[in-house]
């Protein structure tokens, strides 16, 4: 390939794009790039230029007045002016782009998954074959990247946890992504996204694959002695597989938490047959102690 049709995407190494509005990203990169190359070039060139201009074999006697003209002045606003222009109108129109078309996401009936991350690795909770995700009591926790899913919420019955993260090519995805312990950060690069993990919120990113792959999911932010390590699995497959998977994994937790929710409730129930029952036994002692105390009296008299 000859080296002037490679992009600087390309030379840095990032891999290839596989998500829709990665395009949009990748040409940012590369402006962003020639702009700092541009600049590099320009400044050393003057800076070289500088050095011989005024090397002391050449000025024994330094100028007290400097530069007479304006011509670095001009060049600094002309640079001010470019990185407006790539902050006006490339960046910015970029981002709302990606803001705006979120209702239009969520009118495509995406697929939804909630991305717990935690010290060190990923947790992804789906919502299950109703498409509605269960309540959610973080108070629940019981363990590190936890999804929380309140046992008694019937709309979290269908819900299951995966370590893994599948998707079906070609179908938009909302990724809702949270944490459970400190501050990570979530990014896919061959998807080119990334936000921040919170904990306590969950905050949305969206993006559709255009190809099947298997990649990385990586920690973008130092979140502790194993941050290096952090890396979880993604996995983007036929919408027939992913289909598939889905119903199955939605189908083993509806029976597993269902028959809990079952059991809980019949415990519940007995026990509390057994407090009615000693509560009866408990008026009964009463009763009996008042017939006795009564007849006593009568007694007496």
């Amino acid at each position: 390939m000859p080296i002037l049709a490679k992009t600087i995407v390309e030379y840095l190494g990032i891999p290839e794009n596989y998500s829709e509005h990665g395009g949009s990203v990748d040409h940012l990169i590369d402006l962003v790039h020639w702009f700092m190359l541009a600049l590099f070039v320009g400044w050393t060139a003057f800076f070289l230029f500088a050095c011989w201009k005024f090397w002391r074999k050449r000025n024994p006697k330094a100028s007290y007045h400097g530069v007479q003209n304006h011509v670095t002045t001009h060049l600094e606003v002309g640079v001010a002016i470019f990185e407006a222009v790539l902050l006006l109108g490339f960046a910015f129109p970029l981002w709302a782009e990606r803001t705006d078309r979120f209702e239009d996401i969520q009118a495509q009936d995406p697929v939804r998954a909630r991305v717990i991350g935690y010290q060190f690795g990923w947790n992804y909770h789906y919502p299950g074959a109703d498409g509605k995700f269960g309540r959610i009591d973080r108070h629940l926790i019981q363990q590190a990247g936890d999804p929380c899913i309140d046992p008694e919420d019937p709309n979290g019955w269908d819900d299951f946890v995966s370590p893994i993260l599948k998707l079906p090519v070609g179908e938009p995805a909302i990724l809702q992504i949270t944490a459970t312990d400190v501050i990570h950060g979530y990014a896919i690069v061959p998807m080119r996204i990334q936000q921040d993990a919170i904990p306590g919120t969950d905050i949305p990113m969206w993006f559709r694959p255009l190809k099947e792959l298997e990649t990385s999911v990586v920690c973008a932010q130092l979140c502790g002695e194993g941050h290096g390590d952090m890396v979880g699995i993604m996995e983007v497959i036929s919408k027939g597989a992913f289909t598939s998977w889905a119903k199955e994994q939605s189908t083993a937790a509806y029976a597993r938490n269902s028959k809990k929710a079952a059991e809980v409730s019949s415990a519940a129930g007995e026990n509390d047959a057994s407090d009615e029952a000693v509560e009866s036994t408990l008026s009964s002692g009463e009763k009996t102690e008042e017939t006795e105390e009564s007849a006593g009296g009568e007694g007496s008299e």
